[in-house]
């Protein structure tokens, strides 16, 4: 475009010089059309060229204007972006416009996207799981978890949640597992039972006595279990909730139970082998982890392609989700625009302050300049048109 623009005024100036004896007639109007081309073509140049750099490198006032107030160019051009597009009704009138979720839902369907998302994150997951080292798990364990759990008052907390618990019946659960359970061992293990009734037993009784009734005590146990087990408000089962109830609200309302709960606490954490345990745990979960996220078809890796794909096709179908999706990211990026817009925006100005005059004037030309060397042509052609009409006036008067 510079070329172009440069090409102009030099035609101008050739046709200047060819018909400068000519004053009258239609060369007349050719001579003072270039002539008034060439200002119009060095004048824009000068006023383009002003803006990046001195013209000629002669110092003249104004000019080289970039260079010298980048800085100030730098912070309104923070402004502007911070004031005019980090702005909350933007980010969320953008974001619900785009669909992000929907995107997100179709890109996530497609089994090679979700395939590469578990494939990288089980390895950055299994990467970082084995840079924890055992000692920093023990360290943690033995100087920041177990202090902080002696010094921190647990008997409210863990009376809240059994209350909790209680209140929607989620123990059931258990202590039908744990019914079954009992229920199954006693009926696979008579011969233990009766081994430990009968070695109970008085000296004087008769073998064959000791034997049977072993067998009795042995049955009776099973039938009360099972019917424990097959009645959901047997004695035991409200006993046992009765003494669940009365331990929550002792562990958040009496001062002896919370007391006793405190030294128990307190004992339990004090044990040396409560450090080395916990690490052994952690070791053995860190391991299984890492084992099943390299098994590309594990349970855990399919699984995860499964809820994945799922995932998708839910924001796709499911419009109230889809909505929630939009609405939480457009508060995360509100939240962040009102918050850290302007520290963002300041990338601009420590960018610019960073580059010297001569750099931020040439990066500045190479996206703007194309468009600027216009101005020289078309000052180039106004200029001439100018020119002509000029001459015509002066002809007619």
């Amino acid at each position: 475009m510079r070329a172009l623009a440069l090409s102009l005024l030099l035609i101008a100036a050739v046709i200047y010089v060819l018909t400068r004896d000519h004053d009258s007639g239609f060369l007349g109007y050719v001579n003072a059309g270039s002539e008034a081309a060439m200002v119009g073509a060095i004048a824009d140049w000068f006023a383009v060229t002003a803006l990046f750099r001195h013209p000629l490198g002669l110092p003249i006032p104004h000019t080289a204007i970039i260079p010298k107030r980048k800085e100030s160019l730098g912070e309104s051009l923070q402004e502007f972006v911070a004031d005019n597009f980090l702005k909350e009704d933007v980010i969320r009138e953008r974001i619900g416009s785009a669909g992000v979720s929907r995107r997100v839902g179709e890109w996530l369907v497609d089994g090679r996207h979700s395939e590469r998302l578990v494939h990288e994150g089980s390895r950055i997951l299994a990467d970082a799981l084995s840079h924890v080292r055992e000692s920093d798990v023990a360290a943690v364990v033995q100087e920041a978890l177990i202090p902080r759990l002696k010094e921190e008052e647990l008997s409210p907390v863990v009376g809240q949640l059994l209350d909790e618990v209680l209140r929607d019946d989620a123990h059931r659960g258990l202590v039908d597992l744990a019914v079954d359970e009992l229920s199954r061992w006693l009926a696979h293990n008579h011969d233990e039972v009766a081994a430990l009734i009968e070695n109970r037993a008085p000296s004087w009784t008769p073998q064959w006595l000791d034997r049977r009734v072993a067998t009795w005590v042995h049955e009776q146990v099973v039938e009360w279990v099972a019917d424990i087990g097959r009645t959901p408000d047997h004695n035991a089962r409200l006993a046992l909730d009765n003494w669940l109830g009365d331990l929550a609200q002792g562990l958040q309302h009496d001062p002896d139970t919370m007391e006793r709960f405190e030294r128990l606490k307190e004992r339990m954490l004090s044990q040396p082998r409560l450090s080395t345990t916990s690490v052994q745990l952690w070791e053995a979960l860190r391991r299984a982890l890492i084992g099943s996220l390299g098994d590309e078809t594990g349970l855990l890796r399919t699984r995860a392609n499964e809820e994945i794909d799922k995932l998708g096709h839910r924001l796709i179908e499911d419009p109230t989700l889809a909505e929630r999706v939009d609405t939480t990211i457009a508060d995360i990026a509100s939240y962040a625009v009102n918050n850290y817009g302007h520290e963002v925006a300041t990338v601009i100005s420590a960018t610019v302050n960073r580059w010297d005059g001569k750099e931020t004037a040439d990066r500045i030309e190479l996206h703007v300049g194309r468009d600027l060397q216009f101005i020289r042509i078309n000052g180039t052609v106004v200029g001439g048109l100018a020119g002509i009409v000029i001459h015509a006036i002066s002809t007619v008067l």
